[in-house]
């Protein structure tokens, strides 16, 4: 898939190119998005807030213009999707790797499973809006789970 490396919108929208193994690419693009979220500087809630808004309005153009341009909704290497809804899972989520794993775990759980309304989401929402959406609704569930946790862990 030749395109993707040299198209700036395919290859942001496969994650860098993490979208494109041939197994698992979800959680290939979601390991990806560990990596950034680590790399981030400390960051008050009110810009990580804002970063969330503009890389989801980012994702829908980027995830509605690959998957119209390939012909094929919410293609399997489409992974930025994966990148917002784990940095959405990790939105004040406490400080240190328990909280990383878990994060992800938990996202990806819950993107797999797809538990209502997750899975009407994906089903009944089209273009780059669909695509985004259930993903985002997947990190939203894990933040909150991470949340009630951290409550009862402190």
């Amino acid at each position: 898939m030749k395109p993707i490396w040299r198209h700036p919108v395919y290859f942001l929208a496969f994650g860098f190119g993490s979208g494109a193994v041939p197994k698992a690419p979800g959680t290939a693009g979601t390991l990806v998005a560990v990596g950034i979220y680590l790399l981030l500087p400390p960051l008050s809630a009110l810009v990580y807030g804002l970063m969330l808004l503009l890389t989801f309005a980012l994702g829908v153009y980027l995830c509605g213009k690959t998957a119209a341009d390939l012909g094929v909704h919410d293609h399997g290497g489409i992974v930025w999707d994966e990148f917002v809804g784990y940095w959405i899972t990790m939105f004040m989520a406490p400080a240190g790797w328990l909280w990383v794993v878990l994060g992800f775990g938990l996202f990806r759980l819950l993107d797999i499973v797809k538990p209502w309304p997750i899975a009407w989401v994906d089903k009944e929402l089209k273009g780059g809006l669909g695509i985004m959406l259930d993903d985002v609704l997947a990190g939203i569930m894990a933040a909150l789970c991470i949340q009630v946790i951290a409550v009862f862990a402190i």
